[in-house]
């Protein structure tokens, strides 16, 4: 057996604190969904579950699989690490809707006397309205991206743990913000024009583009963690980082322009695109708590 494969079958970590908040939270959900589906099978169907434990599954697949430990050593290891935490979680958890059903899967106590004052408040929704908004949104998820590969961050973060759960706070964060005004998930109601969505996501893959571009075709090691890391392989530190730019830039860009093009069309013919889609009169049904989100 290659030794490098074989390193990756005995390298995964154990990290108890993720893994409960991971089940917790898939629990939750399943709990909520479940009685929401046994109501509106059609609104609540088995995508929307689907979608959101494939969401908690990338997760678990960035932090606590191999892909973790040989971050350290392959930069391309990392940025599929980041990758996942970016573009594929986000995304599938918005699109398992979970607002609802993570309410409705909490105890009612908490549910009624902790949760649904908080969501309330107005200075809560306020907030949340403004982070959410495309202009917010894009500019919190680019600083996060640029200023965590500023090769004394992104060295930073690979030296210390603690800063390196706050980087994989943040990109996860950022992307979460992203992503909410591209899928749009129920209950949301978009106060700005759905046209803001294109440039919303063509300037992304522009920035995107420049910062793999950087990647692919330095001609030094950006970050001096990988240019000191032991070498497994034959790969050089250098082509792990150009490797590392491909990989940014291609999953990268599909990422974006996908939906770009799949909202593109929904605007030219008048199709709805997005998940956020509603029919009335359900939202105090399936809540039980009231008006949630603005």
């Amino acid at each position: 057996m290659n030794p490098i494969f074989d390193a990756c079958l005995r390298s995964w970590p154990w990290d108890p604190w993720l893994l409960a908040v991971l089940a917790l939270t898939g629990a939750v959900y399943l709990r909520g969904w479940y009685f929401l589906h046994r109501r509106d099978r059609q609104r609540w169907h088995a995508g929307k579950l689907a979608a959101f434990l494939s969401g908690l599954s990338a997760i678990f697949i960035a932090l606590a699989s191999p892909i973790e430990p040989f971050s350290y050593f392959f930069l391309q290891v990392h940025m599929l690490q980041h990758l996942l935490l970016m573009m594929a979680a986000p995304a599938l958890l918005w699109l398992g809707a979970p607002m609802f059903p993570l309410l409705r899967g909490l105890p009612q106590p908490v549910r009624v006397y902790w949760i649904a004052p908080l969501l309330r408040a107005p200075m809560m929704r306020g907030a949340f309205a403004w982070l959410t908004h495309p202009r917010s949104a894009w500019l919190v998820f680019v600083a996060a991206t640029w200023f965590w590969h500023l090769p004394r961050l992104y060295d930073l973060a690979l030296r210390s743990d603690g800063w390196h759960y706050v980087q994989h706070a943040s990109f996860l964060g950022s992307a979460l913000v992203f992503w909410y005004p591209v899928v749009r998930p129920y209950p949301s109601r978009p106060g700005w024009s759905l046209w803001m969505l294109v440039p919303y996501l063509l300037l992304a893959d522009i920035q995107n583009t420049v910062l793999s571009a950087l990647l692919t075709f330095s001609d030094r090691v950006l970050y001096a963690h990988y240019a000191e890391a032991p070498r497994l392989g034959n790969l050089s530190a250098l082509d792990d980082q150009a490797a590392a730019g491909v990989l940014m830039w291609v999953p990268g860009s599909v990422a974006f322009l996908v939906p770009l093009f799949w909202i593109g069309l929904g605007l030219l013919f008048g199709k709805k695109t997005g998940v956020g889609n509603r029919e009335s009169g359900v939202r105090g049904q399936e809540s039980g708590v009231g008006s949630q989100e603005s």
